[in-house]
């Protein structure tokens, strides 16, 4: 069911859903389609949602324009309620979290540029809901929260963590879950 002035599912758009934070991702223009410079998707997230972590995107800009409910972004040390034709611009390099402080489901408009692989990211961490946990919590264990971290750097990194010794941290990691990865293929 759609919110007041929240246009229903596309049912040729891909949906994306990350139950561990929340987030529901209708892809609306995918890199494929705009040749890499573009994705355009829509967020939704339920009271309470956020993305898990603060996080930098190296090479990317992100634009979020609010339709429905607020959004709550903390921008460095900055901290930011943004609602309804408001916008938000994120540029690349700079630290971020974003959720939904209110009572109601926020939707919002992200344009991503370059796309890279923003989509292919979001599909594995919905994967990774499927497969084993942190001791008994939502979190996915943590071997396979390092490989997507190692697999997708162009995309999303760690704020303040020089890339070398986050690759040199998590590599031991990311082996161990491929490994456990290839046994169970097996």
């Amino acid at each position: 069911m759609a919110d007041q002035g929240t246009p229903g599912p596309d049912p040729c758009a891909r949906t994306i859903t990350n139950p561990i934070s929340g987030e529901r991702i209708v892809i609306r223009v995918s890199g494929a389609e705009t040749g890499g410079r573009l994705l355009r998707f829509d967020l939704f997230l339920p009271s309470g949602g956020h993305v898990p972590a603060g996080h930098v995107h190296p090479s990317q800009q992100e634009r979020f324009t609010v339709l429905a409910g607020r959004m709550r972004f903390r921008l460095g040390r900055r901290t930011l309620v943004v609602g309804p034709g408001e916008t938000v611009e994120i540029p690349s390099g700079a630290a971020h979290w974003f959720g939904n402080p209110g009572p109601g489901i926020s939707h919002a408009v992200v344009d991503v540029r370059p796309a890279l692989r923003t989509e292919e990211l979001f599909v594995r961490t919905e994967q990774l809901s499927g497969r084993g946990r942190l001791l008994g919590t939502r979190l996915p264990r943590l071997s396979d929260l390092a490989c997507v971290i190692l697999d997708f750097q162009e995309e999303i990194t760690a704020p303040h963590l020089p890339a070398r010794l986050v690759r040199f941290g998590l590599g031991p990691l990311a082996w161990a879950g491929r490994r456990r990865a290839r046994r169970s293929r097996a």
